[in-house]
């Protein structure tokens, strides 16, 4: 009989935490099709196919809500990110190739419609939350720079790349493929080709190993 009624429990909290999420995901849904300011609980509970006391069961209310919904995306766009960084722990015998496909798959996750969404709410509400700002770079920016960093340590440590700081050297990865990427996709107002993501992932890995390739491996 305990087992059941533990398996019961389980059963329960686990529909809880899912429809937390269905919550959150719906909610995040209707903020970027909304903004904040226009966005409703009721729109949000519809989304979810939830009633909305049921929301505020789970979130007192809009701005808990708000806060929570953007660091759940946040957080998917770091396991995202990190996975994309994983790729590195064995890079293969083509350094070359397989930064550039680091950097192809990484502006592909900066470009998809959920990360845009992500900069646009976090940039519009900064005035009204700016402590969602660190919330959401110390995920999207901070956390992959310093997983990156430790890939690059390792590849100066075996002689691939020259020595160097690790963690400048991810900050200037990483500048070189979102700083052209803002530019053209102007602020993330407008798609971008596969083409062009090669084109800049191409280009900012030549740059990056021009300064940073081991000089034996050139």
């Amino acid at each position: 009989m305990a087992a059941v009624t533990s398996r019961a429990g389980q059963a329960a909290s686990r529909g809880r935490i899912d429809k937390r999420q269905a919550i959150l995901d719906a909610a995040f849904v209707v903020f970027a099709r909304r903004g904040y300011a226009q966005a409703c609980v009721q729109e949000i509970a519809e989304e979810a196919g939830v009633a909305k006391p049921t929301i505020y069961n789970h979130l007192n209310d809009k701005e808990t809500l708000f806060r929570h919904a953007l660091t759940a995306v946040s957080d998917a766009v770091l396991a995202e990110n990190l996975s994309v960084l994983d790729r590195l722990r064995n890079p293969g015998p083509d350094l070359r190739a397989a930064l550039e496909d680091l950097a192809y798959r990484l502006i592909r996750v900066r470009c998809a419609e959920r990360s845009r969404s992500l900069r646009w709410l976090t940039y519009g509400q900064v005035a009204q939350f700016p402590d969602l700002i660190d919330i959401v770079v110390s995920r999207t920016t901070d956390r992959p720079a310093e997983a990156l960093a430790d890939r690059l340590a390792r590849l100066s440590l075996s002689g691939r790349l020259r020595a160097c700081d690790p963690a400048t050297a991810a900050e200037q990865f990483l500048v070189l493929i979102t700083a052209p990427m803002e530019d053209r996709s102007r602020l993330g107002t407008r798609k971008v080709s596969t083409a062009e993501m090669r084109a800049v992932a191409t280009a900012a890995v030549d740059t990056f190993l021009r300064a940073y390739e081991a000089p034996e491996n050139r």
